[in-house]
């Protein structure tokens, strides 16, 4: 009986472990890829609308200014994948009544673009 409580436990801090890592890691490319609050110049292409996350249910919230980088890193690494090296008009949603009570998800989104 013992030997079966220990391993349920074991299995269930791996998931919650699993399930509680965050997206906040920039990859190599997603490091290339810069903010701009200026439209961008007629020989960049737009190629579409994205929006990162960083989910804050199992981490907590882990502060307003981590979890929004988290989502900014997810938005730079999901542009990068799409071939895009600029970000456009960045916005983030602001806090609602719910996010007081509980740890949502963090967003961002903004207008992909690849400039030369």
């Amino acid at each position: 009986m013992r030997i079966n409580v220990l391993l349920g436990l074991s299995v269930a801090a791996v998931l919650l472990a699993g399930c509680s890592s965050s997206n906040n890691t920039l990859s190599t490319a997603g490091e290339k890829v810069t903010f701009t609050d200026q439209q961008p110049a007629g020989e960049c292409q737009l190629l579409g609308n994205l929006t990162g996350s960083q989910s804050n249910w199992l981490s907590g919230a882990g502060g307003e200014g981590s979890s929004l980088r988290g989502a900014a890193n997810d938005l730079r690494n999901r542009a990068a994948e799409m071939g895009g090296n600029v970000i456009y008009g960045a916005t983030s949603p602001t806090q609602n009544f719910w996010s007081s009570f509980a740890p949502l998800d963090s967003k961002m989104s903004g207008q992909v673009y690849k400039c030369p």
